[in-house]
């Protein structure tokens, strides 16, 4: 006698039976199999390794996004340039970033299910050098952003604002790459719900420090940047003290090695496809915001593409999440992010 745990997912489908016909599968049937999916011990490890992640995504991200939403309720070429800035920050910088740490969701896991857990930390300081240099580079355009966006026939004003929002976010860059490589490092390791408290307290002292820089000080419209600049260094000091003195770490970071050099260009065979793979996926909603620079009145038109692309950021950020319970093999993660956009898209 076999278990039920033995039973395939996916069996055929039967037909209605004498009175039915048709060649539908029955209601019960399709009940008694959504059952079995949702009743699999795997789906529920899934869902409480993805949900995390998701608050985890939001939060880090919130942080960027507070900023823009401060900066631009001073007024409305404010608004227009922040929007401009943040969207170029993304498709030039963060999505870069967030790519190349994904290098690390092969090179850890590998390590980490072969039980060589040294060279975890071995990769996660590979990466991080890999990083700094890409890092070093986006800093060098993002300085030069005001003559790069006239060169693509954006307004001059909201150029210039959005050049001067740039400077003050560029050691923001620094801090978003060292961060998305720790967060990989400790993900596949399975260590998720200390993220979530890990991205909560930088974001609610984000907050306060941003109020205060724009409206406190003669700051103003550049201690918006300023603010995420400092909250994403939190944020990865916070990290760093985890990762540091947690016990549930120490197998996989031994300190600092020179070991890691030799590594560089592995992470580069697998960083750098990761990276393109992400920016094309951010670049077919930013150059949006681009091409929105162009028409008449762009002030409003920038502003409100730029909005429209920030919303559905925010819906990309839970599907990310999701993602990150893939490693594990998922129907039910599989279903639920494809439903997420049809449910957004519909509503």
């Amino acid at each position: 006698m076999t278990s039920d745990h033995s039973l395939p997912l996916l069996q055929p489908a039967l037909h209605e039976e004498e009175e039915g016909g048709g060649g539908e599968p029955s209601i019960a049937r399709r009940l008694t199999w959504w059952q079995k999916v949702l009743d699999e011990e795997e789906a529920k490890k899934q869902v409480l390794f993805s949900m995390p992640m998701i608050l985890t995504n939001l939060f880090y991200y919130g942080i960027l996004l507070a900023s823009v939403m401060f900066a631009g309720h001073l007024d409305e070429l404010d608004l227009a340039g922040v929007t401009l800035a943040n969207s170029w920050a993304t498709v030039t910088g963060f999505a870069f970033m967030t790519g190349l740490s994904g290098a690390l969701e092969t090179l850890c896991g590998q390590g980490f299910g072969a039980k060589l857990y040294r060279t975890l930390g071995i990769h996660l300081q590979a990466s991080c050098i890999v990083s700094l240099f890409f890092s070093i580079l986006i800093s060098i355009l993002w300085f030069f952003t005001e003559p790069v966006l006239i060169l693509l026939h954006q307004d001059t004003q909201i150029s210039k604002t959005a050049a001067l929002y740039m400077k003050f976010l560029i050691p923001g860059i620094f801090a978003y790459g060292f961060l998305q490589n720790i967060l990989r490092f400790l993900q596949t390791q399975s260590i998720v719900l200390p993220l979530v408290i890990l991205s909560v307290v930088p974001f609610v002292i984000h907050i306060g420090i941003a109020y205060a820089l724009v409206h406190w000080t003669v700051l103003g419209f550049e201690g918006a940047p300023l603010a995420a600049s400092i909250s994403l260094w939190l944020s990865v000091f916070m990290l760093a003290i985890y990762v540091t003195c947690s016990k549930r770490c120490k197998n996989s970071w031994e300190g600092i090695s020179f070991e890691s050099f030799s590594y560089i260009f592995t992470n580069l065979r697998l960083a750098l496809p990761s990276a393109a793979m992400v920016c094309l996926e951010y670049w077919a909603f930013e150059i949006l915001v681009l091409l929105a620079g162009l028409m008449k009145n762009s002030e409003t038109t920038t502003s409100l593409i730029a909005m429209c692309v920030n919303t559905e950021t925010i819906a990309y950020m839970i599907t990310y999440g999701l993602s990150a319970a893939a490693r594990f093999g998922s129907t039910l993660v599989a279903f639920v992010v494809i439903l997420l956009p049809l449910m957004a898209w519909f509503f």
